[in-house]
């Protein structure tokens, strides 16, 4: 099978990778960032080929030019012969996108029209799906939405208790995101336990963090909300709080709208907590005895653990825990100081497999628990190349 194009398209960057859809294989990705400027940077690797260099940029149709020269120039070049279709990541699929879907003119309207419930991410999102459809007109692109997994949530896990009409105007209730992450990696648990009635818990913790529950491949639960703010504590976002904080705040700090935002989205979560937007940096400072970044780390395992026992709480039992993502693939102390907390759900934690760096999805639970517990590295660029390539031969 050929390959499929896919592309992550950001407010300042391009992410690309061309991957085969049978096999994950990759056989070129790069970044272009700065996207916007005359002052762009490309970094792109096709096999043993590897092209670094400052790009001008001034716009993401110029980026996706770039993109296509460097192919070119690393003997991957994108013709109708190499790739089957391209398949975008878009943020938010509203409520009417709920599974991959073919784009035309239409589609893109209504990405456009949704952007108000992503509006950091889907105008990027759209930017990129103008700009490739124009450079490659005869190709199917296929928008796979972050939302989308989460789009069957039960009525009671995706509604909020507010007025059910204001709600139904504004088109407000749980959408969820990092769908594509949390699918991928939950179809990947049940095919290495050999089970496809699990009940799994999967933690996509990076410096954007969330947590699914998934009862035989269905998504019941997960704590992204309308935006990717709800939830757990992140790299600078809060997670959780009690909205009557916003509403103080504005009164007695003088906050409009855009400082309240700003606030909870850039400079809350761990950063604000602790000073350290990296958790590698705010372990080393929790090591090195600061108190700041002490209470950070406790309060981001504190909110870990909470969800976790919520989560099984709703599922009925459970069967799995999986980490995954750049912090839950990377930080064996993250797991560690949540799942020693977790021993009377039946965890077991192995101690050796937890420390160890094997870079591929395995298991870390000593085998004597009730609970599986894996590590499994996420990828969303061939979950996309999956979707695209099966709706594109429809």
């Amino acid at each position: 099978m050929s390959n499929v194009l896919v592309l992550n398209a950001g407010s300042s960057s391009l992410k690309y990778q061309l991957v085969d859809p049978e096999t994950g294989e990759a056989s070129a990705k790069g970044l272009i960032e700065r996207v916007g400027t005359d002052k762009g940077h490309l970094k792109h690797e096709s096999g043993d080929h590897k092209d670094e260099r400052d790009v001008e940029v001034p716009d993401h149709s110029a980026a996706v030019t770039v993109m296509q020269d460097a192919m070119e120039r690393g003997g991957t070049p994108l013709t109708p012969d190499s790739v089957i279709a391209v398949g975008h990541r878009v943020v938010h699929g509203g409520r009417n996108f709920t599974e991959p879907t073919l784009i035309d003119d239409g589609v893109e309207s209504e990405i456009d029209r949704v952007a108000v419930l992503a509006p950091l991410h889907n105008p990027a999102g759209l930017a990129g799906i103008r700009s490739a459809r124009k450079v490659f007109p005869d190709l199917p692109h296929v928008a796979v939405f972050d939302t989308a997994f989460f789009s069957d949530l039960p009525a009671a896990a995706a509604t909020y208790a507010i007025d059910r009409d204001l709600a139904r105007e504004h088109a407000i209730r749980r959408y969820g995101f990092h769908g594509t992450s949390h699918e991928y990696v939950s179809q990947q648990v049940s095919s290495l336990l050999g089970r496809d009635d699990l009940k799994q818990i999967v933690l996509h913790l990076g410096n954007g963090a969330s947590i699914s529950a998934v009862d035989s491949g269905r998504a019941v639960e997960t704590s992204m909300g309308l935006t990717p703010l709800e939830g757990l504590v992140m790299g600078t976002r809060s997670g959780d709080l009690d909205p009557g904080i916003l509403l103080h705040l504005s009164r007695v700090a003088d906050l409009d709208t855009q400082g309240l935002d700003d606030l909870l989205n850039k400079k809350s979560g761990i950063y604000g907590l602790g000073g350290h937007r990296d958790f590698r940096d705010l372990k080393q400072a929790k090591d090195d005895g600061d108190e700041a970044a002490t209470l950070a780390f406790d309060v981001y395992v504190h909110r870990l653990v909470k969800y976790v026992g919520a989560y099984a709480a709703v599922l009925g039992g459970l069967d799995a825990i999986t980490f995954t993502a750049g912090v839950g693939e990377n930080s064996p102390t993250i797991r560690a100081a949540a799942l020693e907390q977790l021993g009377f759900l039946g965890v077991r934690l192995d101690e050796q497999k937890n420390s160890s760096r094997d870079g591929g999805a395995r298991r870390i639970d000593d085998g004597a628990g009730r609970v599986a517990v894996l590590v499994v590295p996420t990828n969303e660029e061939w979950a996309i190349a999956r979707h695209a390539a099966e709706v594109a031969v429809r």
